[in-house]
C-alpha cells in the first residue's frame, strides 16, 4: 500500500476516534438487538415464561403437603453449550429473582454465597457478643436444584444467518434425583447483514 494511502487510512481513522459519541439512555425492558446473539431480553424472556412454567406445574403443591412448609430452591449450574460467549451468571439472576419474587418458595444463598457466610460466622465467634453471634449449624438446606443448559444451532449463508437457541431447565428433588420438572424455551432469530457501502 502506497505511504500517501496508509497516511489517508490512518487519519480516517483518527477522526473516527475522536467523532462525538451520541448516548441515549433506554428503558431496560426496550428491546434491542445490535448483533443478533444472545442478549438481556433473551434471558428475560426465558425467565419470564419458565419460572411460571415450572412453579404452575403439580410438583408444587406435592412437595408443600410433604414436607408441610413452603420448599426451599437454590439454582445450580446453567451451562452455555452455545457456540457464542453468554453470561450464564446473569442468566442465573434474572432465575433467581424470578423465583424469589414469585412468593412461592424460599430461596437458598449459592454455593459461593454460602461460602462468605460461613466465613462471616467464623469470624463472629472470635469478634461478636453472645447476643448477636449466629451459631453453625442452622443452615436451611435446599430441597430442589434447578439447573439447565443453553444450546444453540446457527445457519448462515451470504449475509443472511439463522440462530436457534433451546433452554432446558430441570428440578431436582436433592433427596431422591427425582426430575419434579423438566422445562424448554426455545428462541429463532434471523439476522441479515446489510452490504458493506449500502
Amino acid at each position: 500500500m502506497p505511504r500517501a494511502a496508509r497516511l489517508a487510512l490512518a487519519a480516517a481513522a483518527a477522526l473516527a476516534a475522536c467523532a462525538p459519541v451520541q448516548v441515549r439512555r433506554m428503558d431496560t425492558q426496550e428491546q434491542k438487538d445490535l448483533s443478533g446473539r444472545w442478549n438481556d431480553t433473551d434471558a428475560r424472556l426465558v425467565a419470564d415464561e419458565m419460572i411460571p412454567d415450572c412453579l404452575g406445574r403439580p410438583w408444587l403443591p406435592a412437595a408443600q403437603q410433604k414436607l408441610g412448609r413452603t420448599p426451599s430452591v437454590i439454582v445450580g449450574i446453567v451451562r452455555n453449550q452455545s457456540m457464542e460467549h453468554i453470561n450464564t451468571d446473569s442468566f442465573v439472576e434474572q432465575l433467581q429473582r424470578a423465583l424469589i419474587n414469585s412468593g412461592r418458595v424460599t430461596f437458598v444463598a449459592s454455593k459461593d454465597e454460602r461460602g462468605q457466610l460461613r466465613e462471616e460466622r467464623l469470624d463472629q465467634d472470635q469478634n461478636a457478643s453472645d447476643a448477636t453471634r449466629k451459631a453453625h449449624g442452622e443452615e436451611q438446606g435446599a430441597d430442589y436444584v434447578l439447573s439447565g443448559a443453553i444450546n444453540a444451532i446457527q445457519d448462515e449463508v451470504q449475509g443472511e444467518k439463522v440462530v436457534f437457541y433451546q433452554v432446558n431447565l430441570k428440578l431436582l428433588d436433592v433427596k431422591t434425583n427425582q426430575i419434579a420438572w423438566n422445562g424448554q424455551k426455545q428462541i429463532r432469530k434471523s439476522v441479515v447483514r446489510s452490504p458493506i457501502g449500502l
